[in-house]
């Protein structure tokens, strides 16, 4: 295939993990596995710690390439995605916690997406950089020595976290454009037409109707509690 715009670096060999886990809000995951795939010559492996099927939030079966013992040693990129009581069981899960901080003291970028960055805490890898996730665990950052940053991309060093689910694709074109260029960045965003017009403008609890917002910080008030107890723990240890 002849390629575009021979000034551009079209090819290369980054070595991205991103982690699945059952339960796993799917969303998380594909939104940046999208973006990301996008980068010729990149390898990408779903790393658990066996090659057995996860079921997502949503049903859909997701099938690791890799487990932690074949995972590459040295990556580009170490990802976690976000859920809500799957994600506070994997951040307590003693060997994904054990991947995640031997990986993540050598990887280039350290990084993930909603309440992903719980994991990235109980790991110890948040400590003194900014970062984000969803607005419902947010504040459970701080007790993680993470320094909580209610933007939806947060890049704090080789940090890079995503706010809630859909901002995953904002973080996939920010890395895409970390890694590769702008440019790149820019032809993966017109390839997949991301040109977002919402239908509405309750994406976020300051644009969010005061009924919905009231009845959603309700829904996921024990899922809050939780993780504030995760972080709290972690900060005593």
């Amino acid at each position: 295939m002849d390629m575009p715009n021979d000034a551009v670096h079209w090819v290369g060999d980054e070595k991205i993990a991103m982690l699945v886990y059952p339960q796993m809000t799917l969303l998380d995951l594909i939104g940046p596995h999208s973006m990301l795939a996008s980068m010729m010559g990149a390898q990408i492996d779903l790393v658990a710690p066996s090659l057995e099927p996860v079921v997502s939030d949503s049903g859909v079966t997701i099938t690791p390439t890799a487990t932690f013992e074949d995972c590459p040693k040295d990556l580009t990129v170490l990802f976690a995605p976000g859920g809500t009581t799957s994600t506070l069981a994997t951040a307590q899960d003693p060997k994904t916690l054990a991947f995640m901080a031997d990986r993540g003291a050598r990887a280039k970028y350290v990084t993930s997406v909603c309440s992903g960055s719980l994991i990235l805490g109980a790991a110890g890898l948040l400590e003194g950089y900014k970062a984000t996730s969803h607005w419902s665990c947010i504040d459970a950052l701080k007790g993680f020595g993470a320094i909580p940053t209610n933007e939806r991309v947060v890049k704090d060093r080789n940090r890079m976290t995503g706010a809630g689910v859909t901002s995953g694709l904002d973080f996939g074109l920010t890395m895409v454009a970390e890694l590769r260029s702008v440019f790149y960045a820019q032809c993966t965003q017109l390839v997949g037409q991301y040109d977002p017009h919402p239908p509405f403008h309750a994406g976020s609890l300051q644009t969010a109707p005061p009924q919905v917002k009231h009845d959603m910080v309700k829904l996921l008030s024990d899922f809050t509690a939780k993780a504030n107890a995760l972080s709290e723990n972690y900060s005593t240890q």
